[in-house]
C-alpha cells in the first residue's frame, strides 16, 4: 500500500509540475492535458486517475500552498509583530515562487486567485474582531487585507524581488497592515 501511494504522490507532484511550467510559459488557459501529460511523461489516461480536469489539478497545487502558507502563520502568536508576519509571507512567496507566479500572475487563472483571496479572507475573519463604530465592516477589511497583501506579492514577484524578503514585509505593515487594523479591527 504505501509503495502505491508514493507512486501515486510522485505521479501528482510531476503533473503539478508540468501544469506550473506550462502555465508560466503559455498561460493555464492554453494549456491542454495532453501538454500536461507529455511534460510530466506520464499516460493520458494517468492523468484522469487523478483528476477530471486541469482545473483540479490547479486546485490541489493551490491548496497545497494555501495549506502551508496558512499553517506557517498559525505558528504566529496572534499578537506577532506584522512586519515579522510579512516577512515569513514573503519568504515563502520567495521559496515557492515559481508555483506562486503560476497561481496569480497574468497566466494564472482568475477563478483561482478569487479562491485563495475569499479563503484567505475567511482565515482572517476568524481571527479578527470588527472595531466597535468604524465605518468599515469587518469583511471588507479583511477582503481588503487579503487582496492588497496578493497583489503586493503578485507585484514583488513579476518584478523578479527587486527588494529583500524582510523589506517587503515592514512595506507590508507599513501599507496594508497598519491602515487596515486602524479602520477595521478591534483590540
Amino acid at each position: 500500500m504505501e509503495v502505491q501511494d508514493r507512486r501515486v504522490k510522485r505521479t501528482q507532484k510531476l503533473l503539478a509540475k508540468a501544469l506550473i511550467s506550462l502555465t508560466l510559459e503559455k498561460g493555464f488557459e492554453a494549456v491542454t492535458i495532453r501538454e500536461i501529460t507529455e511534460r510530466a511523461d506520464v499516460g493520458y489516461a494517468t492523468f484522469f486517475r487523478h483528476y477530471h480536469d486541469k482545473d483540479a489539478l490547479l486546485h490541489d497545487v493551490a491548496e497545497v500552498v494555501l495549506d502551508e502558507l496558512l499553517e506557517l502563520l498559525s505558528t504566529e502568536p496572534s499578537n506577532a509583530d506584522p512586519t515579522t508576519v510579512g516577512t515569513l509571507i514573503f519568504r515563502y512567496a520567495q521559496e515557492q515562487s515559481e508555483i506562486i507566479r503560476a497561481l496569480l500572475g497574468n497566466r494564472g487563472s482568475a477563478d483561482l486567485k478569487q479562491r485563495i483571496i475569499e479563503a484567505g479572507s475567511q482565515s482572517v475573519l476568524r481571527r479578527q474582531t470588527g472595531l466597535p463604530g468604524s465605518v468599515v465592516p469587518l469583511e471588507i477589511g479583511a477582503y481588503h487585507l487579503v487582496s492588497s497583501s496578493v497583489a503586493l506579492i503578485q507585484w514583488w514577484l513579476e518584478h523578479d524581488m527587486p527588494f529583500p524578503p524582510e523589506q517587503m514585509g515592514a512595506i507590508y505593515h507599513e501599507l496594508i497592515v497598519r491602515p487596515t487594523s486602524a479602520l477595521a479591527f478591534g483590540p
